[in-house]
């Protein structure tokens, strides 16, 4: 079976090469259908990686975000014509501890080995999870983005400690929204305060207790917990003051992607006896979990919609660089690219 694999060979150049596909007893074959474009992408095809970090992973496909239909599957899991999300996190063994997205040796579409811009993907089966039918396929090809947010309030809910009256969220761009979006549906009761930078954009989180621009906040105002949504080089400031404004033994839950170290308040974090946690990424687990929320809470699904910016249909390789060069210069929102090779 002959495949199309659309590689990122350099910054803003991408080729495509043929291969020859093996259609294996153990394999699934997944057509993709819908994509989302990530900041993480970007960063690749704008060439705003280190060098050396570039020199190391290209050439290699782009997109972690995606769902497709199911031509063929090897093992008789999944009819042909399932739609399916694909799981981007490829692990290569199991641990009783330490989840499948933490494990060094587990593998990542999109970074270190090739995404999804391709016109079939292999994956084994418990790679793909199944979309029900009327989710709509635009939210749906974001659905790894959700489950990041999933995977973070799973592990903030077995973390933080039971008083949990006000919880902060800084940042208001994609990220920051769905955490925001699922912490509301998880822990209706508590409290919810957003942090953001564009009073336009805090103006998107109607389903807040209340909003607040950075230069703003209250001198006396104080929350239980904290997620920091930020990242890049607003995450010191982001972080600094969830300490300043934090309750001694808070619980803060770091979700922004910094490309560089970034210094932190020892001291305080000390005084006060903080618990600081990282979560990246999302494992099995979490898409299932997320896609359960999709069939439970139709609203849900209506709330993520609105993060649904231009969608592109993709016939060829021009078509690729004009949506990814809409999405840089995108305010905020999901770019979708429909795909149609």
């Amino acid at each position: 079976m002959l495949n199309a694999v659309y590689r990122l060979v350099a910054p803003r150049r991408i080729e495509v090469e043929f291969s020859d596909m093996h259609l294996g007893k153990d394999s699934v074959i997944v057509r993709p259908t819908f994509l989302s474009i990530c900041h993480a992408d970007q960063r690749y095809y704008q060439g705003m990686r280190p060098s050396e970090v570039l020199a190391k992973k290209l050439p290699m496909a782009l997109i972690h975000e995606g769902i497709g239909d199911v031509i063929y599957d090897g093992t008789g899991t999944w009819k042909p014509g399932t739609q399916v999300v694909m799981i981007p996190n490829t692990p290569v063994e199991k641990d009783d501890v330490i989840a499948e997205n933490y494990l060094r040796s587990s593998k990542f579409r999109a970074s270190g080995m090739d995404g999804f811009m391709q016109d079939y993907v292999e994956l084994s089966p418990d790679r793909v999870v199944e979309l029900p039918k009327g989710i709509d396929q635009s939210v749906g090809a974001f659905t790894e983005l959700v489950s990041v947010s999933v995977h973070a309030l799973r592990r903030f809910a077995d973390l933080a400690h039971r008083r949990r009256q006000c919880v902060g969220i800084w940042g208001d761009g994609n990220l920051a929204y769905i955490t925001g979006v699922l912490f509301k549906y998880r822990f209706p009761e508590t409290k919810l305060v957003i942090f953001g930078v564009h009073e336009s954009k805090l103006a998107d989180f109607s389903f807040a207790d209340e909003t607040w621009l950075v230069q703003d906040i209250p001198e006396n105002l104080r929350i239980d917990h904290a997620f920091e949504c930020v990242g890049g080089d607003g995450s010191q400031m982001a972080i600094s003051q969830i300490i300043d404004h934090i309750h001694p033994e808070g619980t803060v839950s770091l979700l922004g992607v910094s490309e560089y170290p970034v210094p932190i308040n020892t001291r305080m974090i000390l005084e006060k006896g903080l618990r600081f946690f990282g979560s990246s990424r999302s494992g099995r687990e979490d898409f299932e979990e997320t896609v359960r929320l999709y069939q439970e809470n139709p609203e849900l699904v209506d709330h993520l919609k609105s993060l649904v910016g231009e969608k592109f249909d993709i016939y060829s390789i021009e078509d690729m660089k004009a949506a990814f060069d809409w999405d840089v210069q995108k305010a905020g929102g999901k770019t979708i690219m429909r795909w149609k090779k």
